[in-house]
């Protein structure tokens, strides 16, 4: 599976959803909140909630979901934008990652100039989607590694576009989150490993530039998930999951979440974890499946 295509069917329904709220579902009692903040993205209810972008929020807020994360944020109207913006304010839920591109299939290990003002383009328009939403956080992936380059080379010239980017987003306490990628759904990336990003971060020395964990993705990559969390702890800024293999929801693939989301909790960790994954299971039931397996990893 290439990276986020489990997102494909329902974010891209999500993308032009403007029909008027309230028609395809109806709020119900809410349900207790999980005690972690795990974040939901578009389409992974709409069997049950509809389309409408803002019944889709009301549902998770309904079913203890504090928080979601929209990959295909900059790719939405700059009125759903700001839709999806008063509905989380409305309900005190939090807005999770978004995606900083880089434009026109470039890699952040090129050197011309051309793919790192294509970049930052988009990071200052970034700022201003954030603002819309009240994001703090912003996923980046270098893409490819340069196979003509050294590997320090490359990692120089990453290292100098995250400092550009970090200039732009720092007076606006906002933090792009720089995601390792695995070796078998993305052969051929640049970040790949926790100790890499975890360098990167260290050597751009900015509180802009932190680490986003993909469970999903060091489970393939490299394993030895909770050690790897201890030693990258004070980079890491953002968390992921999704279970290995598969790509879906907790407790179908080999990954002991629960003892990884406790480890996470009992660390100190207040912030959002993206359920970046798909649905194990098709239809309402497979929804109601995919709450209960959350329910069951965050009883501890």
């Amino acid at each position: 599976m290439k990276r986020r295509d489990f997102l494909a069917k329902g974010a891209a329904v999500g993308a032009v959803a403007t029909t008027t709220p309230g028609l395809a579902y109806s709020s119900e009692k809410a349900e207790k909140p999980f005690q972690m903040k795990y974040a939901p993205h578009f389409g992974m209810f709409k069997n049950s909630a509809g389309e409408d972008l803002e019944d889709q929020i009301q549902f998770m807020y309904d079913h203890g979901f504090r928080a979601m994360e929209d990959n295909n944020l900059p790719r939405r109207s700059v009125e759903d934008q700001k839709r999806i913006g008063k509905k989380l304010e409305k309900l005190g839920m939090e807005m999770g990652v978004f995606v900083i591109r880089i434009p026109n299939g470039a890699n952040m290990t090129d050197t011309d100039k051309e793919a790192r003002e294509g970049f930052l383009k988009n990071t200052r328009e970034a700022v201003e989607i954030a603002k819309r939403v009240n994001a703090r956080w912003m996923t980046v992936v270098p893409r490819k590694l340069n196979l003509s380059q050294e590997m320090g080379y490359q990692t120089v010239t990453v290292m100098d576009t995250l400092k550009y980017a970090c200039e732009i987003l720092e007076p606006h306490n906002l933090t792009m989150v720089l995601e390792p990628l695995n070796f078998f759904n993305h052969p051929g990336f640049f970040l790949t490993k926790a100790s890499q990003a975890y360098e990167l971060c260290k050597a751009v020395g900015s509180p802009s530039c932190k680490m986003l964990f993909d469970i999903y993705h060091h489970q393939i990559q490299e394993g030895n998930l909770i050690p790897n969390i201890d030693q990258s702890w004070e980079e890491i800024a953002y968390i992921q999951t999704g279970d290995n293999p598969g790509r879906k929801e907790p407790g179908t693939g080999e990954i002991n979440y629960k003892n990884v989301f406790k480890h996470i909790r009992d660390k100190g960790y207040k912030g959002i974890l993206g359920m970046e994954h798909g649905n194990f299971h098709p239809g309402k039931e497979g929804e109601e499946k995919l709450i209960k397996a959350y329910r069951e990893v965050d009883d501890f």
